[in-house]
């Protein structure tokens, strides 16, 4: 039989009494590849003028017009996605806008209820609600936080009782409470929070809470341990319906600088730059939140957190891929802030960058997102 035809030179002589083929492979498979790419087209030089790109192996370019986008978009961001953080004062004040958050007010509970239908009639679904008190109801214990009539209790009656249908959740933390600032009761030497003392407070807080008709208690504090007791105290006083997003993977950030201001921690421990370290994750750990996701989960959270957000989109996929509950995102006071700063000097475009810095995050996996544009973005959405 006549040796075959070879198809690359240097081929024909390892079949017809040649170097034996092991010799020429490095030389046959670059020849190879050469010859390959000489037949598709993509080695340079190569090409004759009349040659027509093979793109048969390569999608079509669909996002060329507007209609074909549409229906091949991956990601959407639907008011329904959102959660809108609001600050509640007590009395009758106007309402007063924050300084470093532009477009965001403290409320009476008045102002907080007609805010309240408004998102609820633009289809944002959730409201969180976080009291800002007058420094004269703060101790180093945070007794305020257990009085059945406190601020943000009346708060949520009001609320529920104008618009059953918004969920409304609340902050289970001291901070807003405590003269020291920090979120939970200190220690004898006042170097660190007390977490069992702490956890005992925090679980009579949110039993107050379910009472008053939250649909959400969300315990942002970071003590170990909580959401177990939690859990066990609001089935035991009977609200088994209620429940339990927890700030799961919150980290000691810088920024949440603005929203200190907000709610009068900051002020009460005398400087914006308070140190929760003890507390809060580190930032530069990401197995931790994992960790600290499935510990929540397993004590009971119906839905975890990462804050902040933007700055931890990493950490979102990470949790989104550990468990089967929802997952919650905070854009926080400091991202808010940080996007309207540039958007003023004219560095960016406001509507742009918020669009594409929610996008970010319900693309790396978030459920639901707390931010501070949700009343201006659910605008938009609706056009």
């Amino acid at each position: 039989m006549a040796p075959r035809q070879a198809d690359f030179p240097g081929e024909a002589q390892a079949e017809n009494g040649g170097p034996p083929a092991a010799a020429k492979i490095r030389g046959s498979k670059r020849k190879i590849s050469i010859a390959r790419r000489r037949r598709s087209g993509y080695l340079p030089g190569s090409m004759p003028t009349d040659f027509t790109l093979d793109l048969s192996r390569r999608p079509r370019r669909l996002r060329r017009f507007a209609s074909r986008r549409a229906l091949v978009e991956e990601t959407q961001l639907r008011a329904a996605d959102l959660i809108a953080p609001l600050f509640v004062v007590d009395g009758e004040p106007a309402p007063e806008e924050i300084g470093s958050m532009p477009g965001v007010f403290r409320l009476s509970i008045a102002d907080l209820v007609k805010e309240c239908r408004e998102l609820h009639a633009l289809g944002v679904p959730a409201v969180a609600l976080f009291p800002k008190l007058d420094p004269k109801l703060k101790d180093e214990t945070g007794t305020e936080a257990l009085n059945p009539a406190t601020l943000v209790l009346r708060a949520v009656r009001a609320v529920k009782a104008a618009v059953p249908e918004l969920t409304v959740v609340t902050d289970v933390a001291l901070d807003p409470y405590t003269s020291h600032g920090h979120d939970g009761v200190l220690n004898a030497a006042k170097d660190n929070v007390d977490n069992d003392r702490t956890v005992g407070i925090l679980r009579d807080m949110a039993v107050l809470q379910a009472e008053a008709g939250v649909d959400f208690v969300a315990p942002s504090d970071m003590m170990d341990g909580r959401v177990g007791a939690i859990r066990r105290a609001l089935d035991a006083a009977g609200h088994t319906d209620t429940g339990i997003l927890a700030y799961s993977a919150k980290y000691n950030s810088a920024y949440y600088g603005p929203f200190r201001d907000a709610v009068g921690s900051a002020q009460a421990a005398g400087t914006r730059l308070l140190s929760k370290a003890t507390y809060q994750m580190n930032p530069a750990n990401r197995r931790e939140a994992v960790e600290e996701v499935l510990l929540d989960v397993a004590e009971g959270a119906d839905i975890v957190m990462v804050k902040p957000a933007g700055a931890y989109l990493d950490i979102i996929r990470e949790v989104r891929d550990a468990v089967r509950v929802p997952v919650a995102a905070y854009q926080v006071s400091g991202e808010y802030a940080q996007i309207h700063a540039a958007a003023r000097l004219g560095w960016l475009d406001l509507v742009r960058t918020r669009q594409e810095s929610l996008l970010a995050i319900k693309r790396a996996g978030a459920d639901m997102i707390l931010t501070y544009f949700a009343k201006d973005v659910a605008r938009a959405l609706r056009g």
